[in-house]
């Protein structure tokens, strides 16, 4: 009875006296397995980060080399958007007030000019100085770093000659200014509300401050807004051009107040240079040299072809 029951229990145990387990000769294989998974994860995952660290200093270098590109695309446009499109300038003297103090900044737009456009009545333009206009003025010092932002047109032009002025008449106008005012282009008043405030309209002295002018085709006649503090038009009538500026000097129309923030604005052509009767011109035009020649002319050829019908 004893031998059978130890029988028993021996047939179920391993050679060795030890239960056997069906996992004990699998559990070695798993091991291994997520060992070398673990491992292909691992180098994979370093592939990938040398690979990102690659493309970085890859990108890197390109931005570097593509960097001299942009800066010489971008002062090209500058360049070009100065030279046909618009251009900063700095106001240097108060001679435009109130409308434009000293050292406000106004975009000018050279692109109309293009096209064929030119100056009109009322408008704000800059323009080269027509014949020693600044004589006398102190000159711009500017730096190198100064000289270079205005050349491609990031700053205003510290160096160039230029004036600002607004125009009261153009080719063909008649203009005067007797005693203190109003100021008349074609035997129209002019209702100036932009004058300095103090200011008259007209300026009672001997130097050029009471006049009357007849515009020829091709230039203009300039005034500043201060009226009394402007050596505008009035006062070079004895230089080459007799006060005028040439169309060709005009570099181009202020448009805009851009600097300072709290001073930005427009400037628009006042209502005053729109009403009704101002563009009368006719006898403005038969006072010009030409206009005389070919209406002296006419009576003379009429006169000649009489006498030879009569005489046919």
């Amino acid at each position: 009875m004893g031998d059978v029951a130890v029988g028993a229990r021996s047939g179920h145990e391993g050679p060795e006296g030890r239960p056997e387990r069906p996992d004990d000769s699998a559990a070695p294989a798993v091991d291994a397995e997520n060992s070398e998974s673990g491992s292909v994860d691992d180098s994979a995952e370093r592939e990938r980060a040398e690979q990102d660290d690659r493309a970085r200093k890859q990108k890197q270098r390109s931005f570097w080399k593509e960097l001299p590109i942009l800066i010489g695309i971008a002062l090209v446009l500058a360049l070009l958007i100065k030279t046909f499109l618009v251009q900063a300038f700095s106001i240097p003297s108060d001679s435009m007030q109130n409308t434009l103090q000293q050292g406000d900044r106004v975009l000018v737009d050279k692109l109309t000019p293009w096209f064929g456009s030119e100056p009109e009545r009322g408008e704000v333009v800059v323009f080269h100085d027509p014949d020693a206009w600044l004589a006398g003025e102190p000159a711009a010092n500017p730096n190198a770093l100064q000289t270079v932002l205005s050349w491609i047109g990031l700053m205003p032009s510290a160096e160039e000659k230029d004036l600002i002025k607004r125009v009261i008449g153009v080719g063909g106008d008649t203009i005067e200014c007797k005693g203190t005012g109003p100021l008349t282009v074609n035997g129209k008043a002019l209702n100036e509300p932009y004058v300095y405030p103090g200011n008259t309209p007209c300026s009672v002295d001997e130097e050029g401050g009471q006049f009357k002018v007849t515009v020829p085709t091709g230039k203009i006649w300039v005034m500043g807004d201060h009226r009394q503090n402007s050596r505008d038009s009035r006062y070079n009538q004895t230089d080459k051009n007799h006060g005028m500026v040439p169309v060709n000097d005009v570099v181009g129309r202020a448009i805009v107040k851009a600097w300072p923030i709290n001073r930005w604005g427009t400037l628009p052509v006042p209502d005053t240079f729109d009403q009704s009767g101002i563009n009368t011109k006719a006898a403005a035009a038969i006072t010009s040299p030409g206009a005389v020649a070919l209406v002296g002319a006419v009576p003379l050829v009429m006169l000649r072809r009489r006498r030879k019908a009569s005489s046919q």
